[in-house]
């Protein structure tokens, strides 16, 4: 039995086909191009809000920078105009100060904001805006290396004492317990926080 024969497209259908696939395409085309242009727009949109963040971040930095550095001189200025009267109210009798000693050691770089110098007894101070329990920690590691790092004053006794505008979460406590001096900055002046009858600890044995 003889196959049926197929039906053949008329050339008006093939022409239609041919018709309905361009436009098929044109609209594919079309759409193509509207997602290329919104991920265009949508790098553009997240390469401008990458740079501002950047820009951000910066002016954040630049204004920690200026901000700790200006209260840290404030601070110091403060402390120094104040510290040998204080220290020699205590029984320390210490008459110079010398600000900013840095120095290597073992690959570290020691730096102590304010040394009060006079005959056998020397006062270290770290001056912090903001005095917090890690920074009187890090402060005592750096005591205990302070005649390795100085031998030029071997022979001394060392004392520690940290000033401060604010103490977080006890931190004046905790340094007073360990044997530090405390000075808290008031004002346009500076006193001596510790406890009465306060005994401080000399470091760097």
């Amino acid at each position: 039995m003889a196959s049926p024969t197929a039906e053949k497209a008329t050339p008006e259908e093939i022409w239609k086909i041919l018709r309905e696939v361009s436009e098929s395409q044109k609209e594919l085309s079309a759409s193509q191009e509207k997602t290329d242009r919104q991920i265009s727009e949508l790098s553009e949109s997240q390469e401008r809000t990458d740079r501002q963040i950047q820009e951000t971040r910066q002016s954040i930095r630049s204004l920690h920078d200026l901000f700790t550095t200006q209260w840290g001189k404030l601070m110091e200025s403060l402390v120094k105009g104040d510290l040998i009267k204080l220290l020699n109210e205590k029984g320390i009798e210490v008459g110079g100060l010398s600000q900013e000693h840095s120095r290597p050691f073992n690959g570290v770089e020691y730096e102590f904001d304010i040394i009060a110098v006079n005959g056998a007894e020397i006062v270290v101070v770290e001056v912090k805006t903001t005095l917090r329990a890690n920074d009187v920690d890090h402060f005592i590691r750096k005591l205990k290396d302070f005649k390795k790092v100085f031998p030029e004053y071997q022979r001394n006794t060392i004392y520690g004492a940290v000033a401060y505008l604010k103490a977080n979460q006890g931190s004046d406590k905790s340094a007073e317990k360990k044997g530090l001096f405390i000075i808290r900055a008031t004002g346009s002046s500076a006193s001596i926080a510790n406890k009465e009858g306060f005994q401080p600890k000399s470091f760097g044995l």
